[in-house]
């Protein structure tokens, strides 16, 4: 290894982890973390939910302060962006042009937003991915309207709010503004909200809430953007009136209205917009022959894309060897618990291959699979969802609806024959931490029908 680096790309939950356990794990030599926002890394999941409603200031969500990250001894390059790896040579290049040659690298950098066309060049048309993006649609939701806009919504004092998107993101974001008395209305191209990660079902349940709080939901595509000029004396970039919804679109019930537009679609009326159409996985600068990057970073089960080279987080497809296929989430405990496993399993690879005595080698050890249960939750009004598993992509569905009216639900998720996945919403903590157990393993149905009874029982 003869003083070569480490880096990690990537400074949010994942890379963080991983950087964290090389140094627990003995590793001596140097070790570059490098993340392209400015910010020290932070936690993503309260953006759209403790940050956005304005009940957390920005410096809670630090995972660590300066202080906490300097026993690391990190070479720290924020703001920083990685624009190429040559997997052969373990060489980085970055955005400032420095070439890094390294020992090995662990590759966190997660997912971007996706947008829509000409949506980056209209005022009032956010995305939220980053805590920059987070703090500047929080701060609209504050104050109101832009210069020049209405402001208000029709019999109210709060803004005219259109999500493009109706799963977990979006769907949290109209909790939080609903929450802060604006006017929502959520579009999605499916009918039912999160309908994909959590099924119909449960979805339906979500729509009930979102409905009984005052959102209105939309079903369609979004064909563009209404504009207004922007003010001749401040400059910048047209403002955003509205959203024009593709023929064919059907509101499915709520308040608001939709008027004509000029396109032959209909227009929802807008003072800001949140496009929440899901994410990308962020490796476009990985362009070397020698990575699959189809769907995010292609590993094995030890989370290697390549020798030296490993990936952990969002932007990490790998595979799976309890459930026999690749896998890639976007989760929080993923993110860390997979950052942890890339770090470990990197340092056993180079073990072998460091000279006798040399003084940056870390203690031996053996590459293990990472076989996770996967785990997350969504906060919504007083709503908390929790699932464990693999709930998107099932073949089956069994709904239990405990009690409609507080929206208590459980859901067991089945794929080939097997349940793979299960969800619940108010349940008492003891029952929920029992649920995971039954699907830490693909388990025949009706084995996992009987265990989640057994698990629910009352007593």
């Amino acid at each position: 290894m003869t003083g070569l680096p480490i880096a990690v790309v990537g400074a949010s939950a994942a890379g963080l982890a991983a950087a964290e356990t090389l140094r627990r794990s003995g590793w001596r030599g140097p070790l570059v973390l490098i993340g392209d926002e400015p910010h020290l890394p932070y936690d993503r999941p309260p953006l759209s939910k403790q940050l956005l409603h304005g009940a957390w200031a920005p410096e809670k969500l630090l995972l660590r302060t300066t202080d906490q990250l300097a026993p690391l001894d990190l070479d720290l390059r924020l703001g920083t962006r990685a624009t190429g790896l040559d997997v052969a040579t373990r060489t980085l290049t970055l955005d400032d042009g420095t070439e890094l040659a390294c020992a090995g690298v662990i590759i966190a950098t997660g997912v971007a937003a996706r947008t829509l066309p000409g949506a980056d060049r209209i005022a009032g048309v956010h995305t939220l991915r980053t805590l920059d993006d987070a703090l500047a649609l929080r701060s609209r939701l504050a104050t109101g309207g832009a210069p020049g806009s209405e402001g208000t919504a029709a019999g109210g004092g709060g803004l005219r709010l259109v999500i493009v998107g109706n799963g977990v993101l979006g769907c949290e974001a109209a909790a939080v503004a609903r929450e802060l008395g604006h006017d929502v209305t959520l579009v999605g191209i499916e009918a039912t909200p999160m309908a994909a990660a959590v099924g119909t079902e449960v979805g339906e349940l979500l729509a009930e809430e979102h409905r009984a709080r005052g959102v209105r939901l939309v079903t369609g595509a979004v064909d563009g953007f209404e504009t207004a000029p922007a003010d001749p004396a401040a400059g910048g970039d047209p403002r955003v009136t509205a959203v024009r919804l593709a023929e064919g679109a059907v509101p499915s019930g709520g308040s608001g209205d939709t008027a004509a537009g000029g396109g032959g679609g209909r227009l929802l009326p807008a003072d800001l917009v949140l496009v929440a159409i899901g994410s990308r996985p962020a490796v476009e600068w990985l362009d070397d022959p020698a990575l699959d990057t189809g769907d995010g970073l292609r590993c094995d089960a030890y989370c290697a894309a390549a020798p030296g080279i490993y990936a952990a987080g969002d932007v990490a497809r790998w595979d799976h060897p309890v459930h026999g296929r690749p896998l890639r989430f976007e989760h929080r405990m993923n993110a860390t618990e997979q950052g942890m496993a890339a770090a470990r399993n990197l340092l056993a690879e180079l073990a072998p291959s460091a000279p006798a005595g040399a003084a940056d080698a870390a203690p031996a050890q053996e590459r293990r699979p990472f076989a996770p249960v996967p785990y997350f939750w969504s906060d919504q009004y007083a709503v908390k969802i929790q699932a464990y598993g693999l709930t998107a992509g099932a073949d089956r569905v069994e709904t239990t609806v405990v009690d409609r009216a507080e929206r208590r639900v459980l859901a067991l998720y089945g794929r080939d024959g097997s349940a793979v996945g299960v969800l619940m919403a108010g349940l008492p903590p003891r029952q929920v931490r029992a649920l995971r157990a039954v699907v830490a393993a693909p388990l025949p149905w009706e084995e996992a029908r009987e265990r989640i009874a057994a698990a629910t029982a009352p007593g």
